[in-house]
């Protein structure tokens, strides 16, 4: 307080007054009043001593939370259980559950991790079974909660994603035709979403016909021919998973052509055995069908466009059939399940599912069976129904239940997925490769003017990878069969032996499981498909080296000796990988200029195999 009262005097003594001195008196006075203000105002810190301030801040950040770290990690491993019904227990036990929905909500190949953390489940409660200090109502409650956190957990957590999932993309799409008709009647924007359209088919009507089998589609034609040497020479039918205009129809009777949209003529609906035409409305085709073989599938009739203007001959003639007779002998729109029979060969209208070359725009096949077997594949329905002299109903309630949906989705993602085909220039590879670094996968680029991205292992990672595979094999055999013939160990030494053959074994069972089953898929296959095997070979690697190397320190006299052997082996694992990535990181950043194959190339010494095409 008394500072502030002496400067307050201060500065009223020396207030000047107005009049003839004033300006005088003013320019006295400001200098000293400069200087007050200057001892009483704070320097304004300097550029340095700003960064200086931010540098220990940063400092101070760093070091909390490596003491929070260090505290919270220290003697963690002690004791060497928490696994029963402690607050901890539960704590991992269901966050192990919420990741096993995570792994399974980003990519299928989640289902391997799945399988390892069952296998050590039933691992687990089968040696809880065999311990005689439990009860069995013990044993109950420890089956009990890996039920509720491994399974339970997971697929409420599972189903709720796919529940937001459906909230959120409920808008129409180019993909609609992956989806039955039912699924497309909930997509806002959909032909069939809030529709009213005419409830039984009837003579005249125009419609689009979709497969009843997964992401196979609409009947479809185009204006296309076969090529020369596949079948007869006539326009080609295929399924088509999009909507399209070339997806109309127009259903007629085989033994006329007179219009039944006409005003005088009455209504005549379509029933179960009629011998029908499907006239193709852009092209003015019928679907027609004779002998001559399929384009892709052996012993199945092709299946054409013929004719003009709607007059073709009689293999133009099929028989419907009504699948499901429980909605009578009418055709129902979307719920009637019907096949077409070929009146001449007695065939089967159906598709394939077999993509077609480009010469048939990678649509899928359609053929006519003999084999007269009910499959999806040769039955359809009727989705879109347009007659101006029929009444419309609401289809409101055909919209399928949240399981029926979320069945149908994972349904169409894995047939999506099963028929995926390579691109122009684009490198598949099998799993063989896979392990050796065989091939990479070009990511962008291919000539030397092009920038070129390029996908490819570390090789020393890899091969260190591969080779810690062998070993593993081969020294956790001698360890197994050591101790089961009751080799007394040294203490250090059997420490080191259970985490070599309990950690390492579950690590090799993780590769097992994530590398292996890809050699009984016969889906188009990509390098990048390994890569979670890859990491659980880097961590096996991991563990093999270092008990390794701490083996080998265990066995010399001097400490520092030891350690030292530890370090230096650790830091030479280390080093090479890091020495490795910068010889190839141009792969993955980016190149340009001659390929690998040039001698004047700076990545021409890098070439370790000829497979490597960058």
């Amino acid at each position: 307080m008394p500072p502030s009262v002496d400067g307050g005097l201060a500065r009223s003594e020396l207030r000047p007054r107005r009049g003839r001195s004033g300006p005088q008196t003013a320019r006295t006075v400001r200098p000293n009043m400069a200087a007050e203000a200057a001892a009483r105002s704070p320097k304004r810190p300097t550029q340095g001593s700003r960064r200086f301030e931010a540098a220990g801040r940063w400092a101070l950040l760093a070091l909390v939370t490596l003491l929070s770290f260090a505290t919270r990690f220290h003697r963690l491993e002690e004791p060497q259980h928490v696994w029963p019904f402690s607050a901890p227990w539960w704590f991992w036990l269901s966050l192990t559950g919420i990741n096993l929905a995570g792994a399974l909500g980003v990519k299928f190949v989640g289902l391997f991790i799945i399988l390892q953390v069952g296998c050590n489940t039933i691992s687990d409660l089968w040696y809880l079974f065999g311990d005689l200090s439990l009860s069995m109502v013990a044993i109950g409650k420890h089956l009990a909660a890996r039920i509720l956190c491994l399974i339970v957990l997971p697929l409420a957590l599972y189903t709720a994603i796919y529940a937001v999932h459906f909230m959120v993309l409920n808008k129409s799409g180019p993909g609609d035709g992956f989806f039955s008709s039912a699924f497309q009647s909930r997509l806002s924007g959909n032909s069939l979403h809030n529709a009213s359209i005419p409830e039984h088919l009837a003579y005249g009507s125009v419609i689009t016909v979709k497969n009843l089998r997964t992401a196979i589609g609409y009947l479809h034609s185009h204006r296309h021919l076969y090529p020369e040497g596949v079948g007869a020479r006539q326009q080609q039918i295929t399924t088509y998973l999009h909507k399209d205009y070339n997806n109309l129809w127009i259903i007629k009777k085989h033994n006329t052509n007179s219009d039944p949209l006409d005003p005088s003529f009455p209504v005549e609906f379509v029933r179960h055995g009629d011998i029908i035409r499907l006239e193709h409305k852009e092209t003015s085709r019928n679907l027609h069908s004779h002998y001559h073989e399929a384009p892709l599938t052996r012993k199945h009739y092709q299946v054409t466009g013929y004719g003009i203007n709607g007059t073709g001959d009689s293999n133009d003639f099929w028989r419907i059939e009504v699948v499901n007779k429980k909605f009578g002998n009418r055709i129902k729109v979307l719920r009637s399940r019907i096949r077409l029979i070929h009146l001449v060969t007695g065939c089967v209208l159906g598709s394939s599912g077999k993509v077609l070359p480009k010469w048939g725009w990678e649509q899928l096949e359609v053929t006519c069976t003999p084999y007269l077997k009910e499959t999806l594949n040769s039955i359809w329905n009727v989705e879109d129904h347009i007659n101006p002299k029929l009444p419309n109903i609401s289809l409101d309630v055909l919209q399928p239940s949240f399981p029926e949906i979320l069945l149908e989705s994972h349904m169409v993602m894995i047939w999506g997925n099963n028929g995926l085909k390579p691109k122009d220039n684009e490198f598949t590879s099998k799993p063989w490769h896979w392990p050796i670094n065989y091939q990479g996968l070009r990511f962008s680029g291919i000539n030397d003017t092009d920038f070129r991205v390029y996908l490819l292992g570390n090789p020393v990672v890899w091969w260190l990878n591969l080779l810690s595979i062998a070993l593993y094999l081969l020294l956790g055999s001698i360890i197994a069969v050591a101790v089961q013939r009751g080799a007394h160990l040294p203490v250090e030494v059997e420490g080191l032996s259970q985490v070599l053959l309990q950690g390492g074994g579950q690590l090799l069972l993780g590769w097992v499981l994530h590398y292996f089953p890809f050699f009984l898929m016969g889906r188009i296959l990509y390098f990048h498909h390994y890569f979670p095997a890859m990491l659980f070979s880097s961590m096996l690697t991991g563990i093999l080296w270092d008990t390794l190397l701490r083996l080998c320190a265990w066995s010399l006299a001097s400490y520092s000796l030891a350690r030292g052997v530890h370090v230096a082996g650790i830091l030479s694992l280390l080093l090479g990988a890091a020495y490795s990535f910068y010889l190839f990181h141009p792969l993955a950043y980016g190149m340009v200029g001659p390929l690998a194959q040039d001698p004047q190339s700076p990545m021409a010494g890098l070439r370790w195999l000829e497979s490597w095409d960058f």
